[in-house]
């Protein structure tokens, strides 16, 4: 199982993300043991001291909101970390995403986001099932799975950073009708425990932050996985 570092990006920081509120987030420096400064560069250099994470989240939250974005950043980053893989999430609608994209770049499609009926995508991109009280995009977005890629975030915004533990009953249901997708876990991650029981649960990956930057997963959580 696959344990990826979300990067939340907003107004040129990073920043810690509760619950999908995302007016109220807060630079994560804040919130962090691993590092004390909220730049892009050095939360993953802080990140990658912590442990040698072959992949990495990335929400541009100005873009995902149409309030700019943080391209040119992810740009560079992307350049100067090419053994890394990144996945990002800019809010681009399906088809209006480039495939021509450098290799360690990932596109994330998030339901959220998607104003048209579902189409097929590109076995390059992943798929955001989005969540926070009820399904967020088009109802047909989470119905004709026909339409869906290999890999799946199973994205619950409102436990996102809220440590109230993933949503084990969603994710089993889905892994138990779709067998042969590759679910990736995402909101609530409290603790190792969680690691075990979302790996026991045939979760492909982890999306995590709020419990790397408290200290609540160890890198001893993470080896060997």
């Amino acid at each position: 199982m696959q344990i990826i570092p979300v990067i939340d990006l907003k107004d040129g920081q990073v920043v810690h993300a509760v619950r999908g509120e995302r007016s109220t987030y807060k630079p994560i420096h804040l919130h962090s043991i691993l590092t004390a400064s909220s730049a892009f560069e050095d939360v993953l250099n802080a990140f990658l001291t912590f442990y040698p994470f072959k992949t990495f989240y990335i929400a541009d939250l100005n873009a995902i909101c149409g309030m700019g974005d943080h391209a040119e950043l992810i740009r560079n980053v992307l350049k100067q970390h090419p053994d890394r893989e990144f996945w990002v999430d800019n809010g681009r609608q399906l088809d209006s995403v480039s495939v021509d994209y450098p290799k360690n770049y990932n596109a994330i499609i998030a339901t959220e986001s998607q104003q048209a009926m579902p189409q097929q995508i590109d076995e390059r991109f992943i798929l955001s099932l989005d969540y926070k009280q009820q399904a967020l995009g088009h109802v047909d977005w989470f119905m004709q799975s026909d339409y869906w890629p290999a890999r799946i975030i199973v994205m619950t915004l409102a436990r996102v950073g809220s440590q109230a533990g993933p949503d084990f009953e969603k994710l089993q249901l889905l892994k138990k009708s779709f067998p042969v997708k590759q679910f990736i876990a995402a909101g609530g991650v409290r603790n190792g425990q969680d690691l075990h029981a979302l790996e026991n649960l045939g979760m492909s990956g982890v999306l995590l932050a709020t419990a790397l930057h408290t200290g609540a997963i160890r890198a001893s959580d993470i080896s060997g996985r």
